[in-house]
């Protein structure tokens, strides 16, 4: 792909709490042939398990949910949230059973190795899951974090996928 250029982890030098909290991604994965995303802005890099590894929260009742359940990879997107804020809202509130969303939005999809990302990311990587764990109340310490959060008991799961690739767009790209 001639717009990005592979990187390891340790060359992407990208503030994680800007980029995920502030700025915010997208959660990509495909099933039977079909993509869907939703915006996130929880979740973090890291290493588990002896590996580089990259972690999100979804809730049970996002449909992203249904696509990273069928598949092995997933990617996370990184565009400008300055320049691409409308199209990450737009993204984050409709469902993907509702519409045709990324084609809506007026992103591109694009595809590295068989995984979906978006070509106006400033970086993606490209995981491969290796593990869910369902956040169940008993396990969040944080009374106000359960009670501000979780008012619905629409509860997260935590996915975590091993980093395959990542994909920095390219100085010429600019």
């Amino acid at each position: 792909m001639e717009r990005f250029e592979t990187v390891s982890p340790e060359q992407l030098d990208k503030n994680v709490f800007e980029s995920i909290g502030r700025n915010w991604m997208l959660i990509t994965a495909e099933k039977d042939g079909r993509a869907n995303t939703m915006t996130a802005s929880w979740g973090g890099f890291g290493v588990l398990w002896s590996v580089d590894v990259a972690y999100v929260f979804v809730r049970e009742s996002r449909f992203t949910k249904e696509f990273l359940d069928s598949s092995e990879r997933f990617s996370l997107s990184f565009p400008d949230g300055e320049k691409y804020r409308k199209q990450l809202t737009y993204l984050g509130r409709i469902s993907g059973r509702d519409a045709d969303k990324i084609n809506e939005s007026g992103m591109t999809l694009v595809y590295e190795d068989g995984v979906p990302f978006f070509a106006e990311s400033e970086f993606a990587l490209l995981c491969e899951k290796t593990g869910r764990f369902y956040l169940a109340p008993d396990g969040i310490l944080d009374k106000d974090a359960l009670a501000g959060h979780y008012p619905k008991g629409d509860f997260h799961y935590l996915y975590v996928g091993k980093v395959l690739k990542v994909l920095k767009r390219s100085a010429e790209a600019y």
